[in-house]
């Protein structure tokens, strides 16, 4: 008996964790606290040569034109061909309850033909939400998340230079309006929604409350009376609900990422006794064409004669194995080690059983 090994890439883990009890704060989301998320278009300069060309990204032309003007640099009719700044887009998460005057990260990415924004200074851009409103303004040096090393013959990248972040590049402008003290009733949306998991948190929070303050309105909310916990802001409420610990359920799932032949079971997945066989077929065509060339001082041309040469491999397989019922986790990886096959291979396997009804989880290919 073979088993696969973990090097090869195939992990038999569980999908998530159900074993122990998880916070309620990792488990859903709370109405009302969210972030926002902001976007500029703004300008890098002090690159190495490594800017945008300006024949190909005309709007890095445009930008810097508008810059000058407003510092008083008068460049109309001007024609400047600068390879040192780079027309960038760039991004931020808004998070919740952010007071005007702290600082957030950013990340720019360039949107022309720069080829690297190492050691780039992102100048003052403005960073609007979706109510077209500015609500933070980025600027700072920005670290880059690769290099470029290009020469006359042959170039090397690594990364993606082209993209940065600016630890704490954006400070805030403008508050989100939201006035969360005045709630009287909170919405906690579950990221996996779950009726037994959404039950399971309305009972540990009317438990710890000692009362009904809590209620299952579906799979994914439950909602919660904050006049009912008796105390005295809908924070406070929320200050104690998040670290209650409830125990999840999720649906037996397997994940397989065929990209890099990468198998994920979880544990409440199960097989049904099933015998298997599985084998290898492969088709291999060469082609070694002739050269056939006239004698010397002859009349004749030279022809090309094809030749081709057709095989078809079968490997014997791994036979019919079976594989008995199983009732925990260890004994479906058990079970399917058996079969003494490699990644790729068991990807087949675990989707044809599950077209035959021997597997029962959820099949997920990503």
């Amino acid at each position: 008996m073979r088993f696969l090994s973990l090097a090869l890439c195939l992990f038999f883990l569980p999908s998530f964790v159900s074993a122990g009890e998880v916070r309620i704060k990792d488990l859903v989301e709370f109405d009302g606290v969210r972030g926002n998320d902001l976007v500029g278009y703004g300008i890098v300069v002090g690159l190495n040569g490594t800017g945008d060309g300006i024949r190909n990204a005309p709007f890095t032309e445009e930008i810097m034109s508008n810059i000058l003007e407003r510092l008083g640099v008068n460049v109309t009719g001007e024609q400047f061909r600068p390879r040192n700044v780079a027309a960038v887009l760039a991004t931020a998460e808004l998070p919740p309850f952010a007071r005007a005057g702290s600082r957030i990260d950013v990340t720019v990415s360039a949107i022309g033909d720069a080829k690297s924004l190492l050691g780039g200074t992102l100048i003052m851009t403005p960073l609007n939400a979706a109510d077209g409103l500015i609500y933070a303004v980025g600027q700072g040096t920005i670290i880059a998340g690769g290099a470029s090393v290009e020469g006359d013959g042959a170039s090397v990248v690594q990364g993606v230079p082209t993209a940065g972040v600016i630890p704490g590049g954006a400070r805030v402008e403008r508050e989100v309006a939201f006035d969360f003290s005045a709630l009287g009733e909170i919405r906690l949306a579950l990221r996996s929604p779950d009726f037994t998991t959404a039950g399971r948190i309305e009972s540990v929070v009317n438990a710890a409350f000692g009362r009904n303050v809590a209620q299952m309105l579906d799979a994914g909310t439950v909602l919660v009376h904050v006049p009912a916990t008796g105390l005295s802001s809908p924070a406070h409420a929320l200050g104690m609900i998040e670290t209650l610990t409830v125990e999840p359920e999720q649906r037996a799932r397997i994940v397989v990422d065929q990209r890099s032949g990468t198998i994920v079971v979880g544990e409440d997945v199960r097989i049904s006794r099933v015998a298997v066989s599985q084998g290898n077929l492969t088709l291999r065509i060469e082609e070694e064409p002739i050269v056939v060339q006239p004698n010397p001082f002859t009349d004749g041309e030279t022809i090309v004669v094809p030749r081709t040469r057709a095989a078809i491999d079968e490997e014997p397989g791994i036979g019919m194995a079976e594989i008995p019922d199983t009732t925990t986790l260890s004994e479906v990886v058990a079970g399917l080690n058996a079969l003494g096959v490699s990644p790729r291979d068991m990807i087949d396997i675990l989707k044809t059983m599950k077209a035959a009804g021997a597997l029962h989880a959820e099949f997920v290919v990503r």
